[in-house]
């Protein structure tokens, strides 16, 4: 059992799930797809079954009404025998969006992970700038692909995606989603040299960082676009045939 208390945030309860939010898997799962076809990228699929396992071991959070109404849910996953965590499927129901509880769910998924993986780094990869904004304020840095996991179960996960080719391509270097990273002994040696930690202001930076973001999406589809022509057998034209 947890030892993270829930929090009751208005009409909401944000708490780590368990056996008693088991019957939301297939509702959760139902609104992660659909999410996912609405914004033309890929959430890893997850079966209810596997929300399910998630929840009783602890390992995801929540969020309900006081009522009971199903508004959100987040869940931790570990690769390379803890060495990194994420905070993944970040899903909030339609009709509680823009109330500010997917940063409540964040904030308890990453405080849920430090818990259990104080020595983890924790990270994550998105194309959303609410969740990027969401991230920096909890100490995420935006960092290359370079420094995610290696872990091939990691980046199967990603194949669900339409830009999944993307990623293929340039040998997981580059895609359309931003990795991001907490790192807490990085936090750890700063604090003890006495100095602030120095997160990034996205805030501040995110009118620019959207404006490379839109580049580098230009940049990668049009490539995208280039190298599906060339892998496309030439037709010959009738009079070709004729000819021959």
């Amino acid at each position: 059992m947890s030892t993270i208390e829930k929090s009751i945030i208005g009409n909401y309860i944000v708490q780590v799930a368990d056996e008693n939010h088991l019957n939301y898997a297939e509702q959760i799962c139902s609104e992660m797809e659909l999410s996912a076809k609405a914004r033309g990228t890929g959430i890893a699929k997850r079966s209810p079954e596997y929300l399910r396992l998630k929840m009783m071991e602890d390992k995801a959070v929540i969020a309900t009404t006081l009522d009971g109404e199903w508004v959100g849910f987040c869940y931790v996953e570990t690769w390379e025998h803890g060495k990194f965590v994420a905070n993944s499927g970040l899903i909030v129901h339609p009709n509680h969006r823009k109330s500010g509880i997917a940063t409540s769910i964040k904030a308890k998924a990453f405080n849920l992970s430090r818990t259990k993986y104080p020595d983890a780094k924790i990270i994550g990869l998105t194309t959303s700038l609410a969740v990027m904004k969401i991230n920096s304020e909890l100490g995420y840095l935006p960092v290359p692909f370079s420094e995610l996991p290696k872990d091939d179960e990691f980046w199967k996960g990603c194949s669900s995606c339409v830009n999944f080719d993307i990623l293929n391509r340039t040998n997981r270097a580059h895609c359309l989603c931003t990795g991001m990273k907490y790192d807490a002994d990085e936090v750890r040696t700063v604090i003890t040299e006495g100095k602030k930690p120095e997160f990034w202001d996205f805030i501040k930076e995110s009118s620019l960082y959207e404006k490379w973001m839109s580049l580098k999406q230009r940049i990668l589809l049009r490539r995208e676009e280039k190298s599906k022509k060339k892998a496309q057998p030439s037709r010959v034209k009738p009079t070709e045939l004729i000819e021959q």
